[in-house]
């Protein structure tokens, strides 16, 4: 079992930055694929960004790219995601995914969430 904890959310004006993070706790996060989800009022959840058990493998959807930062310390269990040049539309709850390395999401970790809301 892995569970996560993610923190950093708040209130920010449009082009701020916020940095979200998810701590693992149970089991290291080194074997595991870490991810990024979002999910607005009314809209479906989305993949945000992704990094592979080999760092250099990064995914981010469209809409972020150039904004936002994935990363992850696997001595502190922990990934982060640094979101810069922040839009109204990134208003949403936040998720931080664990999914074993080859697994789908939907066989992975999920935590509870952090709000982020974006005012212009």
């Amino acid at each position: 079992q892995v569970q996560l904890v993610e923190s950093g959310g708040g209130l920010v004006q449009a082009g701020g930055s916020l940095r979200l993070s998810c701590a693992a706790a149970g089991r290291t996060i080194s074997s595991y694929v870490m991810g990024w989800f979002r999910q607005a009022p009314g809209k479906e959840r989305e993949l945000v960004a992704r990094i592979g058990v080999i760092t250099g493998n990064i995914y981010y959807t469209d809409s972020v790219k150039g904004r936002f930062s994935i990363s992850r310390d696997n001595e502190k269990n922990t990934v982060y995601l640094q979101m810069n040049s922040l839009k109204p539309e990134d208003t949403a709850l936040y998720y931080c995914a664990a999914v074993p390395n080859g697994r789908g999401w939907e066989q992975g970790y999920w935590g509870q969430g952090t709000q982020v809301t974006v005012t212009s």
